[in-house]
């Protein structure tokens, strides 16, 4: 009669250990969701400013169409991608084009003083600071989460609830510029 108690014990033991790490991968799983979410705030307000930069600089450099043409595109680019790996590479193209405003700054020296013009530099500057940071958050989640899917016995629960590995996310940030004031 022991050993009934004994199995029945073990049995308990083994459905807690399950229950334990299958809501401990869900959890993980969430922080990851949470993290992305995150980082998908930052890009929305990064995209959402792109226009106001646009029409500061068409203002003052009308002839520069090719530039903002070229932004406006990486911005649409970016708004559409909805993976990773589509953003990774859609915000890349995205940073390199405001790279380019940047530099037509440089050419413009009336662009370059403009009070809205470096106002909209700043809060560019922010939004990268924020999207660093999120980023860096979203891929220690991603981390943490790939390594609790990934380590035995956890791999079991796993593989057989269908968790499945994230990629981690790298976004470049726009070269930054600090504009000249004349005192």
């Amino acid at each position: 009669m022991l050993w009934v108690y004994i199995v029945l014990g073990l049995l308990v033991l083994i459905v807690l250990w399950l229950v334990l790490t299958y809501n401990g991968l869900v959890k993980s799983r969430n922080k990851v969701e949470e993290a992305w979410s995150g980082i998908d705030v930052q890009l929305k307000r990064r995209h959402d400013l792109v226009p106001n930069l646009v029409e500061t600089v068409r203002a003052y450099a009308a002839h520069e169409r090719e530039t903002l043409v070229r932004v406006v595109g990486a911005r649409a680019d970016a708004v559409a991608a909805n993976q990773p790996l589509y953003i990774e590479k859609a915000e890349a193209e995205l940073t390199r084009a405001l790279g380019s405003i940047t530099a037509l700054a440089e050419a413009y020296p009336e662009l370059k003083a403009a009070e809205n013009f470096r106002r909209l530099q700043a809060e560019l500057s922010e939004i990268e600071d924020e999207i660093q940071a999120a980023r860096r958050i979203y891929n220690a989640n991603v981390q943490d989460y790939n390594t609790r899917i990934k380590v035995f016995p956890n791999n079991l629960i796993a593989g057989l609830m269908s968790f499945r590995a994230r990629d981690f996310l790298e976004i470049e940030i726009t070269q930054r510029i600090a504009p000249r004031v004349a005192v």
